[in-house]
């Protein structure tokens, strides 16, 4: 029940009503914010029944198409797409949360309004393709963890017809397990892909995990240490052992007077918070 069960729509038209550019997805965001006792808190942000879609916009060949939503008490997220040549591609997310709504914020130190602008991860896709990704993504940057799910998107749409053809994103490969969403607790985000062995050669052990050291500070001093090895078991048909490479792995998360959060994020799907 922590995440919202209605689909965001944008469909928007050019000046001789044929639509330029199509949107339908969903999204939940979450926050981790400083209380009042100098403790961190993580918070759920979903959006609310009464969404606005203002300052969405078509492209062209020297304009970015904007999608944009506001929600709740002050809430806003916005997309801007660009294309070149042959293909469109996202460039920067802003999502800007409002820590005044005490239903979500109750306790929050820091008031009014705080912007998170992070790049676009998705790759270049094709201007007769529609950008399909049905399995969740995480994106993470600045304590706030910005999650991703059945997204049907095409920003220049040709001809005023949304394309049947389809770019999926890498998370919905054919093998992929029904992903579970991540809870504000456990945030954990796997895209797996199981191979079978032949008939003939065993499984292949997996090693143990390298052991990974991790730190925090808070201004010029370090306020957590972890040393630790990590290794996800996957419970499916034919359970999947994944190692978290400490190499790859960025250390991200905040300190408090009582509490400590601290996220790891190995750059392939994997977001793990303690």
């Amino acid at each position: 029940g922590l995440f919202q069960s209605h689909a965001l729509e944008v469909d928007i038209k050019d000046s001789s009503n044929a639509t330029c550019m199509y949107a339908n997805w969903m999204m939940s965001f979450l926050i981790t914010y400083e209380s009042n006792t100098s403790d961190y808190k993580t918070t759920t942000l979903n959006l609310s029944s009464s969404v606005t879609y203002n300052g969405s916009v078509c492209g062209n060949d020297t304009q970015a198409a904007v999608v944009a939503v506001q929600f709740g008490e002050g809430h806003s997220w916005s997309i801007n797409s660009t294309k070149n040549n042959e293909t469109y591609q996202g460039d920067f997310i802003t999502f800007i949360y409002n820590t005044n709504d005490t239903a979500v914020f109750p306790d929050a130190k820091r008031k009014g309004l705080v912007t998170v602008v992070v790049r676009d991860p998705s790759p270049p896709t094709q201007l007769d393709s529609v950008y399909v990704c049905h399995n969740s993504v995480s994106i993470e940057a600045e304590n706030v963890t910005q999650i991703f799910w059945n997204v049907t998107v095409q920003p220049f749409v040709q001809n005023g017809t949304v394309s049947k053809k389809e770019s999926r994103c890498s998370a919905d490969t054919p093998t992929s397990t029904p992903t579970v969403l991540p809870t504000v607790v456990n945030i954990t985000t796997v895209s797996t892909t199981t191979v079978s062995p032949t008939p003939t050669s065993a499984p292949k052990p997996v090693e143990n995990p390298d052991t990974g050291n991790y730190s925090l500070k808070s201004g010029n001093k370090t306020c957590l240490l972890a040393t630790v090895g990590l290794q996800l078991n996957v419970s499916q048909d034919k359970p999947l052992l994944i190692n978290i490479n400490p190499k790859t792995t960025i250390a991200d998360g905040a300190c408090g007077n009582t509490t400590a959060t601290l996220k790891l994020n190995d750059r392939n799907s994997t977001l793990i918070s303690f």
